[in-house]
Protein backbone atom coordinates (compact mmCIF):
# COMPACT_ATOMS: atom_id res chain seq x y z
CA UNK A 1 0.00 0.00 0.00
CA UNK A 2 2.91 2.30 1.08
CA UNK A 3 4.71 1.52 -2.17
CA UNK A 4 1.77 2.84 -4.32
CA UNK A 5 1.10 5.55 -2.74
CA UNK A 6 5.20 6.49 -2.96
CA UNK A 7 4.39 5.64 -6.88
CA UNK A 8 1.85 8.01 -7.30
CA UNK A 9 3.66 11.04 -5.72
CA UNK A 10 6.10 10.65 -7.67
CA UNK A 11 4.11 10.24 -10.67
CA UNK A 12 2.61 13.35 -9.80
CA UNK A 13 5.52 15.12 -9.04
CA UNK A 14 6.47 14.42 -12.24
CA UNK A 15 3.39 15.76 -13.85
CA UNK A 16 3.94 19.15 -12.07
CA UNK A 17 7.61 19.60 -13.44
CA UNK A 18 6.41 19.08 -16.88
CA UNK A 19 3.33 21.69 -16.64
CA UNK A 20 6.12 23.85 -15.04
CA UNK A 21 8.32 23.69 -17.63
CA UNK A 22 5.51 24.10 -20.41
CA UNK A 23 4.35 27.08 -19.04
CA UNK A 24 7.86 28.45 -19.01
CA UNK A 25 8.61 27.16 -22.47
CA UNK A 26 5.13 28.75 -23.97
CA UNK A 27 5.70 32.20 -22.28
CA UNK A 28 9.43 32.71 -23.41
CA UNK A 29 7.96 31.78 -26.84
CA UNK A 30 5.07 34.41 -26.72
CA UNK A 31 7.49 37.12 -25.96
CA UNK A 32 9.29 35.87 -29.05
CA UNK A 33 5.70 36.40 -31.12
CA UNK A 34 5.37 39.67 -29.43
CA UNK A 35 8.14 40.92 -30.60
CA UNK A 36 7.17 39.55 -34.16
CA UNK A 37 3.85 41.18 -34.17
CA UNK A 38 5.30 44.73 -33.27
CA UNK A 39 7.93 44.07 -36.20
CA UNK A 40 4.82 43.36 -38.42
CA UNK A 41 2.63 46.26 -37.20
CA UNK A 42 5.30 49.05 -37.75
CA UNK A 43 5.11 47.30 -41.84
CA UNK A 44 1.53 47.54 -41.79
CA UNK A 45 1.93 51.17 -39.88
CA UNK A 46 3.79 52.38 -43.06
CA UNK A 47 1.20 51.45 -45.96
CA UNK A 48 -1.55 52.73 -43.28
CA UNK A 49 0.10 56.30 -43.92
CA UNK A 50 0.26 55.63 -47.61
CA UNK A 51 -3.36 54.74 -47.69
CA UNK A 52 -5.00 55.58 -44.57
CA UNK A 53 -8.39 55.77 -45.79
CA UNK A 54 -8.43 52.89 -47.37
CA UNK A 55 -6.78 50.67 -45.39
CA UNK A 56 -8.99 51.57 -41.58
CA UNK A 57 -12.65 52.19 -42.87
CA UNK A 58 -14.87 49.55 -42.92
CA UNK A 59 -17.75 48.43 -44.99
CA UNK A 60 -20.15 50.08 -42.39
CA UNK A 61 -17.92 53.23 -41.94
CA UNK A 62 -17.64 53.97 -45.56
CA UNK A 63 -21.33 53.88 -46.01
CA UNK A 64 -22.29 56.53 -42.98
CA UNK A 65 -23.24 59.65 -43.93
CA UNK A 66 -21.20 62.71 -42.82
CA UNK A 67 -23.38 65.61 -44.11
CA UNK A 68 -26.34 64.98 -41.62
CA UNK A 69 -28.03 67.95 -39.76
CA UNK A 70 -28.66 67.64 -36.58
CA UNK A 71 -32.10 65.91 -37.20
CA UNK A 72 -34.72 65.74 -33.79
CA UNK A 73 -38.12 65.31 -32.86
CA UNK A 74 -40.46 68.24 -33.96
CA UNK A 75 -38.20 69.39 -36.63
CA UNK A 76 -40.10 69.32 -39.85
CA UNK A 77 -37.43 68.35 -42.92
CA UNK A 78 -37.35 68.09 -46.49
CA UNK A 79 -35.86 64.18 -47.48
CA UNK A 80 -34.59 64.10 -50.99
CA UNK A 81 -35.54 60.44 -51.91
CA UNK A 82 -33.98 58.84 -55.41
CA UNK A 83 -36.28 56.70 -57.21
CA UNK A 84 -35.30 54.54 -59.96
CA UNK A 85 -38.30 54.77 -62.60
CA UNK A 86 -38.58 52.42 -65.99
CA UNK A 87 -35.82 52.45 -68.57
CA UNK A 88 -33.03 53.70 -65.34
CA UNK A 89 -34.00 57.01 -65.19
CA UNK A 90 -33.78 58.10 -61.81
CA UNK A 91 -35.35 61.03 -59.86
CA UNK A 92 -35.58 62.85 -56.86
CA UNK A 93 -38.57 63.01 -54.62
CA UNK A 94 -39.09 65.66 -51.89
CA UNK A 95 -41.07 64.48 -48.73
CA UNK A 96 -41.50 67.16 -46.51
CA UNK A 97 -43.17 66.43 -43.00
CA UNK A 98 -42.66 67.06 -39.06
CA UNK A 99 -39.98 64.20 -37.90
CA UNK A 100 -42.11 61.49 -35.47
CA UNK A 101 -39.44 59.95 -33.95
CA UNK A 102 -35.45 59.28 -33.96
CA UNK A 103 -34.64 55.54 -34.12
CA UNK A 104 -31.40 53.48 -33.33
CA UNK A 105 -29.07 57.00 -33.19
CA UNK A 106 -26.73 58.18 -35.48
CA UNK A 107 -25.30 54.29 -36.59
CA UNK A 108 -25.64 52.88 -39.30
CA UNK A 109 -29.78 51.27 -38.00
CA UNK A 110 -30.42 54.53 -37.08
CA UNK A 111 -34.11 55.76 -38.54
CA UNK A 112 -36.27 58.86 -38.78
CA UNK A 113 -40.11 58.35 -39.15
CA UNK A 114 -41.57 61.74 -40.54
CA UNK A 115 -45.14 62.69 -41.12
CA UNK A 116 -47.26 64.96 -43.77
CA UNK A 117 -50.73 65.42 -44.24
CA UNK A 118 -51.82 65.16 -47.67
CA UNK A 119 -55.87 65.64 -48.44
CA UNK A 120 -56.93 65.71 -45.07
CA UNK A 121 -54.64 61.88 -44.65
CA UNK A 122 -52.02 61.27 -42.66
CA UNK A 123 -48.95 59.83 -44.35
CA UNK A 124 -45.68 58.52 -42.47
CA UNK A 125 -42.64 57.43 -43.98
CA UNK A 126 -39.50 55.82 -42.12
CA UNK A 127 -36.11 56.35 -43.83
CA UNK A 128 -33.09 55.20 -42.46
CA UNK A 129 -30.53 57.79 -42.10
CA UNK A 130 -27.49 56.77 -44.05
CA UNK A 131 -29.37 54.48 -46.99
CA UNK A 132 -27.74 55.17 -50.47
CA UNK A 133 -31.59 55.92 -51.76
CA UNK A 134 -31.88 59.14 -49.37
CA UNK A 135 -29.29 61.85 -51.14
CA UNK A 136 -29.68 64.43 -48.79
CA UNK A 137 -31.89 65.53 -45.47
CA UNK A 138 -32.74 69.38 -44.90
CA UNK A 139 -34.13 70.82 -41.52
CA UNK A 140 -36.84 73.61 -42.83
CA UNK A 141 -38.03 74.10 -39.10
CA UNK A 142 -37.22 73.29 -35.69
CA UNK A 143 -39.83 73.45 -32.66
CA UNK A 144 -39.25 72.88 -29.48
CA UNK A 145 -41.21 69.41 -27.85
CA UNK A 146 -40.42 67.78 -24.17
CA UNK A 147 -41.17 64.32 -25.31
CA UNK A 148 -39.04 62.31 -27.83
CA UNK A 149 -41.55 60.35 -29.48
CA UNK A 150 -44.31 62.51 -30.62
CA UNK A 151 -46.69 59.66 -31.72
CA UNK A 152 -49.59 61.81 -29.94
CA UNK A 153 -50.11 64.06 -32.85
CA UNK A 154 -51.35 61.56 -35.33
CA UNK A 155 -54.45 61.99 -33.52
CA UNK A 156 -54.41 65.23 -32.49
CA UNK A 157 -56.54 68.08 -34.34
CA UNK A 158 -56.38 71.68 -34.45
CA UNK A 159 -54.40 73.37 -31.10
CA UNK A 160 -53.41 70.56 -30.16
CA UNK A 161 -51.32 69.25 -32.74
CA UNK A 162 -49.47 72.78 -32.96
CA UNK A 163 -45.68 72.94 -31.16
CA UNK A 164 -44.10 76.06 -29.94
CA UNK A 165 -41.37 77.10 -33.00
CA UNK A 166 -38.14 77.88 -32.29
CA UNK A 167 -35.93 80.18 -34.28
CA UNK A 168 -33.60 77.81 -36.56
CA UNK A 169 -30.68 79.01 -38.68
CA UNK A 170 -28.22 76.59 -39.63
CA UNK A 171 -26.56 75.48 -36.59
CA UNK A 172 -27.42 77.87 -34.34
CA UNK A 173 -30.74 78.31 -32.43
CA UNK A 174 -32.59 80.66 -30.87
CA UNK A 175 -35.80 80.65 -28.47
CA UNK A 176 -38.94 82.39 -29.86
CA UNK A 177 -40.39 84.64 -27.19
Amino acid sequence: MTEEIKKEAEVQETTETEIVDEVAENSESTKEATAQDEVQTEAVAEDVSIEPEIKNLGIIESNLKTDLPDIRSGDTVKVYQILKEKNNKERTQIFEGQVLAVKHGKGITGTITVRKVVGGVGVEKIFPVHTPAVSKIEVVKRTKTRRSKLYYLREAKGRKARLKAVEFKGKEEVTEE
